[in-house]
């Protein structure tokens, strides 16, 4: 065993004391609306943290940790050019302001908002098989993660029967998370996925100090400037040799963060559960900031990884590594675990007890949020609009649990079957672009677009869509066709590039068939509740009456309170900071070039002010973090619950058919409901 009694007892504290979280958040699920978004009462850090979290996951670390082996820092170059379009989006509230202001439970009931019921159903089906096919490695990635990590067999003999360990493995953390789901359902998630996020953020802190002085900066620059001519793991200008990681792939993902925001539905409980439009958009804000330390454990690690197996000064830990890594047969897998299994060698007991804490968090947490998430969308999206009668809150919720568990069945069954032959960022990126294709064109067009019509959504899902499939099949089948191994060793394409070509197939389909088929402009007035289909107690639009134009440019309103404002300012200047340097750090690189002792004292001063800020962002979010969750649990201590909002649209049409219904009235809700 790798894990020493110390780091079992770590984790076995760390989740005990989430079960008994999970336990007593439960009761606070009353209705269909609380269990699918937590009743709309999130603030802005329980959206940022528990979200950022959910999105973590192991899957994810690990799918990081490839990228910066392969990449190192100038991996991290390329992706400072995301920090303009991220601050754009997310201080403009773009999609993200306009979809609270629908009220909307889940996408797809947008789209019938929208569009039509035949679409909504349509997009609920292909959002469904892209996400649960997506999700579907995430437990054997997992199950892999912690057999290697904690040196568990590959087998064990029960009852005298030999089963595989990965078994066991994805059964555990699946049933964990289906416990904590089960019973709360999206309040738990939030609450659980909080303080599993503040437990991750302090961990990694403590890791980051641990590698930092193992390690030290002497040797990684040693490692990194040993590399060979077009491979270079400091100057990102010197990576022609690097075919998957370079500039073209994080220049598609720039593009992905503005056409496909709000997209993924992995994480779709949070996209509803603010308690304002405005809180919903200043958590988008905040995600920037929460980013900071994750980012950079996810840099630090795998390059400390790197040194470790390619400086001359770590000959015996590297041994050690190389000695488990031999034992994978499976290519694959050995990628995804060179850097968790080169880990267990520096890391002295305890600090391991941490990060598999923080792991299993990661594990959980996304798996709770995914499991929420496609069982619910499946139930509201595909089987709800076929009924003609709505269900009662107790059948509602039974329902949303049987759905849930077959989510994890699959999931299990698909893990224990699916080689993955890919890096794991182009398998997201393949079965992802079977929905995000069209839906980035569809949700953007839908809210901000009068012109947009049904037609023009059917064409931009079908061809996006097609596009993926064609291109998952063409992968698959390359090496087994000797005509095209003829042409190239594999299919030229990878993941980025063909969702790139699914995207802007979707964007010229829906904008030609949208103008050929409209016949009459959208109401988005009573869409987005505004004038005067605006809904008591809610925000009739952006406020911004009295501010200056270059306010009104800059995303500010009048909802602002001097604390946001400061935020926004802060934000601005920072990350305006960055893209100058990114600005004049790649006209250099592309002119007159820079040494690699110029870049290695860039990326010292980087790690340095990115650990500064993040240390003082950790305990900023604790503190805002704790208010957020007191003033959730106040709200849903409130008895009154409308029980007709379930994700239904009660007699409802397309926004440019007839006029909205009145809102429902309210109801109480004294006990909860069937938990």
């Amino acid at each position: 065993m790798h894990l020493t009694s110390l780091d079992w007892a770590i984790v076995a504290a760390f989740v005990l004391g989430l079960a008994v979280v999970a336990v007593w958040i439960r009761r606070y699920t009353r209705s269909v609306s609380d269990f699918l978004a937590a009743n709309r009462c999130a603030g802005r850090y329980m959206l940022t943290l528990s979200e950022g979290l959910a999105a973590f996951g192991v899957a994810s670390v690990i799918a990081n940790f490839e990228k910066f082996y392969q990449a190192g820092f100038a991996a991290y170059w390329w992706g400072m050019m995301l920090a303009p379009v991220g601050m754009l989006v997310a201080m403009s509230g773009w999609v993200a302001y306009r979809y609270r202001e629908t009220r909307a439970l889940t996408m797809a009931q947008f789209f019938e908002m929208r569009y039509s019921r035949r679409f909504r159903v349509f997009a609920g089906i292909l959002t469904w098989i892209s996400g649960v096919l997506n999700y579907g490695v995430f437990p054997g990635i997992v199950a892999n993660f912690f057999i290697h990590f904690c040196g568990l067999p590959q087998t064990v003999v029960i009852a005298g029967v030999e089963v595989r360990t990965l078994l066991l493995v994805m059964a555990c953390f699946l049933g964990l998370a289906l416990a904590l789901v089960f019973g709360g359902g999206m309040v738990a998630v939030m609450v659980t996925d909080f303080i599993q996020a503040q437990f991750v953020n302090i961990v990694f802190l403590v890791l980051m100090i641990a590698v930092f002085v193992r390690i030290g900066w002497g040797d990684t620059f040693a490692a990194l400037s040993a590399t060979a001519p077009g491979k270079s793991l400091l100057d990102p200008f010197d990576q022609q040799g690097i075919s998957d990681f370079n500039f073209w792939f994080f220049a598609i993902f720039a593009f992905k963060a503005f056409y496909n925001c709000l997209g993924w539905q992995g994480t779709q409980g949070y996209n509803a559960a603010a308690r304002s439009p405005h809180e919903a958009k200043m958590a988008r804000v905040l995600a920037e900031w929460r980013n900071g330390v994750t980012y950079l454990m996810l840099m630090l690690l795998p390059i400390a990884a790197y040194v470790v197996l390619h400086h001359a000064g770590y000959g015996a830990e590297a041994a050690a590594a190389r000695s488990t890594l031999d034992g994978i047969a499976d290519p694959q897998i050995h990628s995804q675990l060179t850097v968790p299994v080169t880990l267990l060698s520096i890391l002295p007991a305890g600090i391991v007890g941490l990060l598999a804490a923080a792991m299993v968090a990661a594990a959980i947490s996304t798996d709770d949020t995914y499991l929420h998430s496609w069982g619910a969308i499946f139930v509201q999206d595909v089987v709800l609009p076929f009924r003609k009668t709505p269900l009662s809150p107790r059948a509602h919720l039974n329902l949303l649990r049987g759905s849930i568990v077959f989510v994890a069945v699959f999931a299990f069954c698909w893990s224990a079957l699916f080689p993955l032959r890919d890096y794991i960022f182009m398998y997201f990126l393949l079965t992802g672009t079977i929905y995000l294709g069209g839906s980035g064109a569809v949700i953007i067009g839908g809210l901000y677009w009068k012109r947009g019509t049904t037609a023009g959504a059917y064409a931009a899902m079908i061809s996006g869509c097609t596009v993926a499939i064609v291109g998952i099949g063409l992968q698959a089948v390359w090496p087994k066709i000797p005509a095209l191994l003829a042409l190239a060793p594999k299919f030229p394409l990878n993941g980025a590039w063909l969702a790139m070509v699914a995207y802007a197939t979707s964007i010229v389909s829906y904008v030609l068939v949208s103008l050929a088929t409209c016949r009459q402009p959208a109401d988005l007035d009573r869409l987005l509740h505004r004038g005067v289909h605006a809904l008591p107690g809610e925000t009739a639009g952006p406020k911004v009456a009295g501010l200056a134009r270059w306010r009104q440019v800059l995303g500010f309103t009048t909802d602002f309170t001097r604390g946001d404002r400061f935020i926004y300012y802060f934000k601005l200047v920072w990350t305006a900071a960055w893209t100058l340097v990114f600005a004049i750090g790649t006209i250099g690189g592309l002119t007159v070039g820079f040494s690699k002792n110029a870049w290695g004292g860039f990326w010292l001063t980087v790690v340095i002010v990115s650990a500064i800020v993040g240390s003082i962002t950790v305990v900023w979010f604790l503190w805002g973090g704790i208010k957020d969750l007191r003033r959730l649990l106040v709200a849903l201590r409130n008895p009154t619950r409308d029980l007709t909002d379930d994700g239904q649209l009660h007699n409802a049409q397309p926004a440019d058919a007839h006029p909205a219904p009145t809102p429902p009235a309210k109801t109480p809700a004294p006990a909860p409901v069937s938990l």
